[in-house]
């Protein structure tokens, strides 16, 4: 299934979100700061890594039920879908 803007639009929010928080992991790390704060910066763009997946993963199964709905052979199964949705697990 290709990655469609209409479908990845919020998946990419939460991914640049995470680039964000990890290029200042990266700084606090190089820097010698807290190593709280960059933790809780680390767990918080993993788990924006995390819903970004589920993000792309429930745009693919609209667009592929849609597909199936309109007579459509879907660009993916549910078998798929579901192998990567557990990928991400």
């Amino acid at each position: 299934m290709k990655l469609r803007p209409e479908m990845t639009a919020e998946a990419l929010v939460r991914l640049k979100r995470a680039r964000g928080q990890l290029n200042a992991v990266i700084e606090m790390m190089e820097t010698g700061q807290d190593c709280q704060t960059a933790l809780t910066q680390l767990a918080a763009a993993s788990k924006a890594i995390d819903r970004a997946g589920y993000k792309i993963i429930a745009s693919g199964l609209r667009h592929c039920s849609t597909a199936r709905d309109r007579g459509e052979q879907p660009e993916m199964t549910e078998e798929e879908l579901e192998k990567l949705f557990l990928a991400l697990a």
